[in-house]
């Protein structure tokens, strides 16, 4: 797992106070076009920031590809860096993902440091050491796991954020409240998206993580526990890369929340999941996600792509299903006919 995860109101000092740990040779700042006009300004104020070269990738999921990876590998390369350089990755799960994997490659891995500026990056891709890229349409399908020295966590930064990536974040904040206990999912599912208590957030952030944290911690390769993480992924990661081909394609959060809702109705059907707590998150995806553009023509693409998982086994599509709050069941699978069973299950709740 990361080696230091830290919450902090100062983030130069903390900042500065990794790499006087680290002692690293260079110093390089990686960010996208949004972060490095929107969070670059911030760190600018520091003398010693102000003096990091910085390499800047376009923004966008769509983005985190081998031609971005390209530009960091050959900043890097161009300008001296060596094995005892540190990058530190500024911005949301896409430049800590590209980013983490680039420093974990370049002349066979350099340190690097995340400081997510999302709350989908605080809580799910800036923690944990998974690292990559998509590819070939897919996502996430090239990459490596190989934990960050230091993960510095900033609370402001969600301040800026609008609402709909506030809701991105929180999805995972949703799964692993079902991953913990129902008390957990009793605050998580409770937050007023209308009137948010940021001071709230930080604090149900900061569970969320340890919530995460403690399952790496067991299993850091995913091996075994570690596929609980997984929930809600298999169908999100094909609902995500299919609305690639659209012209509004789906934030991570919002393909998980919808994924979450399909694998919890395959949890209730084979697991005897709670009927109540599966309604929970329909009415909270309701109110807040809005739908996902797909009709009943498109359940074979989505079974195709559900099918390229990195999580499958010989047996077929690898599931992690729920047997209740915190009853985590891994390794679970479902025939074709369940999983359009389940599309169409979504479908009827969102009035596709």
């Amino acid at each position: 797992m990361d080696k230091s995860v830290i919450i902090t109101s100062n983030l130069t000092q903390e900042i500065n106070n990794q790499i006087e740990r680290l002692s690293p040779d260079s110093v390089f700042l990686l960010a996208d076009t949004n972060t490095y006009r929107l969070c670059l300004p911030l760190l600018a104020k520091d003398n010693n920031m102000a003096a990091y070269p910085i390499i800047e990738i376009p923004a966008g999921d769509e983005n985190k590809n081998l031609n971005s990876l390209s530009i960091v590998w050959e900043y890097l390369s161009s300008h001296g860096a060596t094995r005892k350089s540190l990058l530190i990755n500024i911005g949301g799960g896409m430049t800590t993902d590209l980013g983490g994997f680039a420093a974990s490659t370049f002349k066979r891995g350099i340190q690097y440091i995340n400081v997510p500026t999302s709350l989908l990056g605080a809580v799910d891709a800036a923690v944990g050491g998974k690292t990559g890229i998509n590819f070939n349409g897919l996502k996430n399908e090239v990459g490596v796991i190989q934990s960050a020295d230091a993960v510095i966590l900033y609370p402001e930064f969600f301040r800026t954020l609008d609402t709909k990536n506030i809701l991105s974040g929180y999805a995972e904040m949703l799964k692993h409240a079902l991953l913990k206990s129902e008390q957990e999912w009793k605050d998580v599912v409770s937050f007023d998206f209308d009137n948010i208590n940021y001071d709230l957030l930080g604090e149900l952030t900061q569970r969320s993580i340890a919530v995460k944290e403690a399952i790496v911690a067991q299993d850091p390769t995913e091996q075994n526990i570690r596929k609980a993480l997984n929930l809600g992924h298999t169908f999100g990661h094909a609902f995500e890369s299919f609305s690639y081909t659209s012209e509004q394609p789906l934030l991570h959060g919002y393909a998980v929340a919808f994924g979450m809702i399909c694998e919890i109705y395959l949890s209730l059907k084979k697991l005897g999941f709670p009927a109540t707590i599966l309604s929970q998150l329909v009415q909270l995806v309701k109110e807040n996600y809005g739908i996902v553009q797909y009709s009943c023509k498109n359940y074979d693409t989505l079974y195709e792509l559900m099918t390229h998982d990195k999580k499958n086994d010989r047996s077929g599509i690898n599931f992690t299903l729920m047997g209740g709050i915190g009853d985590i069941r891994i390794n679970q699978h479902a025939t074709k006919e369940e999983i359009f069973e389940a599309f169409d299950f979504l479908a009827d709740c969102l009035g596709i």
